[in-house]
């Protein structure tokens, strides 16, 4: 995949089919917390009409008996930016009032996606980084880090590896 496709409307068209995600994440997050879970699931990528976005499925049945997650990506020509939302079946992606969630926001550059929002956890205000890396036909490397101090320092706390399913 060359470099002019991982910008723009075409950023992320790598990700489009089926996937084994091997996680490993954090059972607390920003509490000094160093204990790790690992647990495999499963994400179907499909495009949306007209090259809006995309969106996907993720199904880890091992973690949590019956969690269903999904991201919804789309692609703002305008701007030039992608928008993440992160749903699943616990709480729809919503605030108590019934809103969407903030996305986080960013792009690609030199075959990385960066892609940050203003959170909260606990109550507590946080900056949320998603970063893309290790771009490949068959596997891809997400990230997840948290920074309670407007991004001055982070904490990694989710790490996902894609393996393209044959």
């Amino acid at each position: 995949m060359n470099q002019l496709s991982r910008n723009g409307i075409h950023a992320f068209d790598f990700l489009l089919g089926h996937w084994h995600v091997e996680n490993r994440r954090l059972r607390k997050r920003l509490q000094d917390n160093h204990e790790w879970e690992t647990f495999d699931a499963i994400q179907h990528n499909q495009a949306l009409p007209a090259g809006i976005g995309n969106y996907d499925d993720f199904v880890a049945g091992n973690w949590r008996p019956g969690f269903v997650g999904m991201s919804l990506r789309l692609f703002n020509p305008q701007t030039g930016l992608w928008s993440i939302y992160w749903l699943d079946n616990q709480n729809a992606g919503l605030s108590a009032a019934g809103i969407l969630l903030p996305p986080v926001v960013g792009q690609f550059e030199n075959g990385v996606g960066v892609f940050e929002c203003e959170d909260e956890l606990d109550g507590k205000p946080i900056r949320v980084r998603y970063t893309w890396s290790d771009l490949q036909p068959d596997s891809a490397r997400w990230e997840q880090a948290m920074s309670p101090d407007q991004g001055k320092t982070w904490e990694m706390n989710w790490r996902m590896l894609f393996r393209r399913a044959t």
